[in-house]
């Protein structure tokens, strides 16, 4: 992992997993039911069973991690707002859509009050373009 962090380098991955264990989750799904197919029994139902909760177990526990994450991070960024911005402005920023917290929660504390403005003002509405406006990126090696 880089010792900093930018727009460009901010995604985390995870190559070994998609790639491997996503690939190997794919074919036992798609060999099981082969074999559901074309030699039925109760055991290869049982084995399509388990082919299907497994792939299944893995996208819910991810989705739960990163709605668990999300919340964490609105509650962090409200605090910070509450900390770095005026109160008025702290007040309104709390309502902001969770996707535009998320991308706001890298810039730095000199620079927030600015981009909380525009963000709020509408000129900034797409995550993607509010972290490439940062530039004092504070990197988040945390996330999941």
């Amino acid at each position: 992992m880089s010792d900093t962090q930018t727009y460009a380098n901010h995604v985390r991955r995870m190559p070994p997993f998609v790639n491997v264990v996503g690939v190997l989750m794919l074919f036992v799904l798609l060999w099981t039911a082969y074999r559901l197919v074309t030699h039925f029994s109760m055991d290869a139902l049982a084995a399509f069973i388990v082919a299907f909760i497994l792939p299944s177990l893995a996208v819910v526990s991810r989705q739960q991690t990163l709605t668990v994450q999300n919340r964490v991070i609105r509650l962090e960024e409200r605090l910070r707002y509450a900390a770095v911005l005026p109160a008025d402005l702290a007040a309104r920023a709390s309502a902001l859509p969770v996707d535009q917290l998320i991308a706001l929660r890298f810039a730095s504390d000199a620079e927030l009050p600015a981009l909380v403005a525009e963000v709020l003002a509408g000129q900034l509405t797409d995550p993607k373009a509010i972290k490439q406006r940062v530039k004092d990126w504070r990197a988040d090696f945390l996330r999941a």
